[in-house]
């Protein structure tokens, strides 16, 4: 979808590179293509060069062309082949000898930054075959330019602290979120299987969330659901059915043109269960000490020991086996992250998934995870269904 330029994101971005001397960008992760260029590839082969001074650079599929023009942020595009009849390689070696050509052509090649130490990067469109750098693609920088560096350190820094653009990009991410729970949350029922209502849910976002308020052109949701004894933490939807008077638990990626929710919403058909209240009560707790503690200057090590020392007090030493506070934006779990063995500050600007969860031995438990907003008062909780979800469907 196409949205004006972001002058303060890439400012941002340029400033950086002046501080670190660094001449060009080069990107290839979709997630750093959606944040310098705005534009959010099919396949994981396109490339964007996005030099300290100039216009950037997109290398982008030839098919793509259309989609290119329409959401790039740039005019200069530079087209490969999928297929070419007189080269048989993959085309992602067609977009790396574009890419080196135009450092070279445009005289970007001192000290030139690419993707080396991503550790995870979001999805192309195509969703179902990430598609990664091998190492002929890195090693070919070094070839051409004076000095290569990681670039990972500077986007990190950059993407942790959000403007109104991309603000606006993530409500939509959350309303759609907010309606889809609901619409999940009514039309489940006992017995159904997880496998079943987690369909429900992202068929919903996908349905209703391309073409949303004229503003998205594609939305898609990812879901792990467990119901009663299935809740737990890594481990996949399954076809248990869905259980009467025990939470269901919703671990939920929304992505709206490339920007993301990563939230943990829940529902109960019917009462929920004397030890399930007094779960839900402990944990409502715990949560709430943690969103008052998220605030501008705060430090992330001690968020992570505050939560975790409120859920050992009620009586669950070592829990969660999870990270309870990270970024979202352009991916759904980006830098930075609350860790005790780790440094950082909370600044204002940053959009924070605050994720406490209790898991019970044989099976069952909680987690409540939403998106926050550090702003100059606080934060501001970025989807509206609740947390306490006994209040789903009575507001």
């Amino acid at each position: 979808m196409s949205w004006p330029i972001d002058e303060s994101k890439l400012n941002r971005v340029r400033a950086l590179m002046k501080d670190q001397d660094v001449t060009a960008l080069v990107v290839r992760a979709p997630d750093n293509l959606v944040y310098l260029t705005n534009y959010w590839c099919m396949k994981g082969y396109d490339t964007a060069l996005f030099p300290r001074e100039g216009e950037p650079t997109l290398i982008a599929l030839e098919p793509q062309l259309a989609d290119a023009e329409r959401n790039s942020w740039t005019k200069d595009i530079r087209l490969f082949k999928g297929y070419h009849e007189s080269d048989p390689r993959p085309p992602q070696y067609r977009a790396l000898d574009l890419a080196l050509k135009v450092l070279k052509e445009r005289s970007l090649t001192d000290k030139v930054a690419v993707e080396l130490n991503m550790g995870t990067q979001s999805a192309d469109r195509m969703v179902g075959e990430p598609t990664t750098p091998t190492q002929m693609y890195f090693d070919a920088f070094g070839e051409v330019a004076g000095q290569v560096v990681d670039a990972t350190p500077l986007l990190n820094e950059a993407r942790a602290i959000k403007t109104p653009q991309e603000i606006e990009r993530m409500r939509l991410a959350n309303e759609l979120a907010a309606s889809a729970m609901e619409y999940t949350r009514e039309h489940m029922r006992p017995g159904m299987k997880e496998s079943e209502v987690g369909g429900m849910y992202e068929s919903f976002v996908h349905g209703i969330g391309v073409g949303y308020k004229g503003k998205v052109e594609m939305a898609r949701a990812f879901t792990l659901v467990w119901s009663g004894k299935g809740i737990a933490t890594f481990t996949a939807t399954g076809d248990r059915p869905i259980q009467k008077n025990e939470p269901t638990l919703f671990e939920i990626w929304v992505c709206v043109d490339g920007y993301w929710t990563d939230l943990t919403k829940n529902a109960c058909p019917g009462d929920l269960t004397p030890e399930y209240h007094k779960l839900l009560d402990l944990l409502l707790r715990v949560f709430n000490d943690g969103v008052a503690y998220a605030r501008d200057g705060a430090s992330f090590p001690e968020l992570d020991r505050l939560i975790r020392a409120r859920i050992a007090e009620g009586g669950y030493p070592g829990q969660p086996s999870h990270p309870i506070c990270h970024g979202v934006g352009a991916r759904a779990h980006e830098f930075p992250y609350a860790h005790q063995a780790g440094k950082g500050t909370i600044k204002k600007g940053m959009v924070l998934a605050i994720e406490p969860g209790i898991y019970w031995p044989g099976g069952g438990g909680l987690r409540l995870e939403d998106d926050f907003l550090i702003t100059d008062e606080g934060n501001e909780k970025l989807c509206s269904y609740p947390d306490d979800f006994r209040l789903a469907g009575h507001r």
